[in-house]
């Protein structure tokens, strides 16, 4: 992995663990050409590795079963073979190859696989500090944002409006909130 010496270094070297009870994985997509779906993925996890040089990895998983519009009906299909075929593909990953300070923030690049397809995405990255935690060690948050095109990652299923458009838009924006625990301390 290459990354700018020292790109994150407000936080302590070690291993720090992303704490799914504080995180969040949500998502927006174009619905009918007029408003956006809302979603989130429940269940993840990942860690985030800072070396003694300071350089920063990220690796994550996404279960994509987990995924929850508050509409049963379009869930079942979304785990369809239509869009991510969650049977055969169960998992998400996400693999960093580099981070890098951009103004005050950081462009955090890797690779993202998707029902078998990895693609390179850059996430616009937010560093919201570090605090002594409530008892269960030490805490670092993040904010991150992409959009992906879903046809990039197999994802081509046509679902056309008769006025034109499509059901469904290409562009998906997916937001992390991360609140990560550094193991250990």
């Amino acid at each position: 992995m290459t990354a700018t010496l020292n790109a994150l270094p407000l936080i302590p070297t070690g291993t720090w663990a992303i704490d799914q009870a504080h995180s969040s994985v949500g998502f927006s997509v174009r619905h009918l050409m007029v408003s956006k779906v809302r979603g989130e993925f429940t269940e993840f996890s990942g860690a985030i590795e800072i070396a003694e040089d300071g350089t920063p990895s990220v690796s994550a998983v996404i279960e994509v079963g987990s995924i929850t519009t508050k509409n049963e009906q379009r869930d079942a299909h979304i785990r369809s073979a239509d869009f991510f075929h969650a049977e055969e593909f169960p998992k998400a990953t996400f693999v960093s190859t580099s981070v890098t300070p951009k103004g005050d923030d950081y462009l955090l690049t890797g690779d993202f696989t998707l029902k078998g397809v990895t693609r390179s995405v850059e996430l616009k990255l937010e560093f919201n500090g570090t605090n002594a935690g409530m008892g269960a060690g030490q805490v670092a948050g993040f904010e991150a944002t992409t959009v992906i095109n879903r046809r990039d990652f197999g994802i081509d299923i046509e679902m056309p409006l008769e006025t034109g458009g499509s059901v469904v838009g290409d562009k998906i924006t997916i937001t992390l909130e991360i609140e990560a625990v550094l193991s250990g301390s």
